[in-house]
């Protein structure tokens, strides 16, 4: 359906996470609001805090019940509807922002700065947790998920050191191979067989 007709709707809305809802048959965006990702964690003075988690919470807390009244702004590149969303009048993304669980999205919107400040400066939510923001998070694991490159593209085999302090190797086509980082402040490297990395004392993954 295309976004001029799909201006104005509304619903009863289930959390996806905490900027993402479902409102009847639609799956939206929060427009201007950017909340932490479901797997992200946050620090408080040591001890690990589940703030994606935390910040769907809030939101399901806050719409459980409700009716949405929504209007579309755009549709993002995974097709969902980006739209400012309202609960009795109230705008949502300005809530979840003041509340402290989510950021001001200041890449597409400078709406909610202020209501960041505000959280900010009262401590609210995340901001009181160290936390990395969520489009730094986002990229920090794409980058993490990309394939590494060895510095000898003969070289494939990888050294990895367990939290154990074992040295092990793992093959290209093993199980664990994607998902093995190197690196080399822990000693880690790279192979060009598994016989050179056996001579070098690492045995192989079971």
């Amino acid at each position: 359906m295309a976004l001029a007709a799909q201006a104005a709707f509304s619903g009863p809305a289930a959390v996806v996470d905490g900027d993402t809802l479902r409102v009847g048959s639609e799956r939206v965006r929060l427009f201007g609001v950017d909340a932490p990702e479901l797997s992200q964690i946050c620090d408080a003075e040591g001890a690990k805090v589940a703030c994606g988690r935390r910040a769907a919470q809030w939101l399901r807390s806050r719409v459980q019940g409700h009716t949405l009244q929504c209007s579309a702004v755009d549709k993002d590149r995974y097709g969902r509807l980006v739209a400012r969303c309202r609960i009795g009048g109230v705008d949502l993304g300005q809530s979840i922002v003041e509340s402290g669980w989510a950021t001001a999205y200041r890449k597409y919107s400078l709406q909610y700065v202020d209501a960041e400040a505000r959280a900010r400066a009262a401590r609210r939510g995340i901001w009181a947790l160290g936390f990395e923001r969520p489009d730094a998070y986002r990229r920090a694991r794409i980058a993490n998920s990309a394939p590494q490159v060895p510095p000898d593209a003969r070289c494939l085999v990888k050294g990895n050191v367990s939290s154990k302090g074992v040295r092990i190797f793992h093959l290209p086509g093993s199980r664990d191979y994607p998902a093995v980082r190197i690196n080399a402040g822990k000693g880690e490297r790279w192979f060009c067989s598994a016989a050179e990395a056996t001579a070098a004392g690492w045995r192989p993954a079971r």
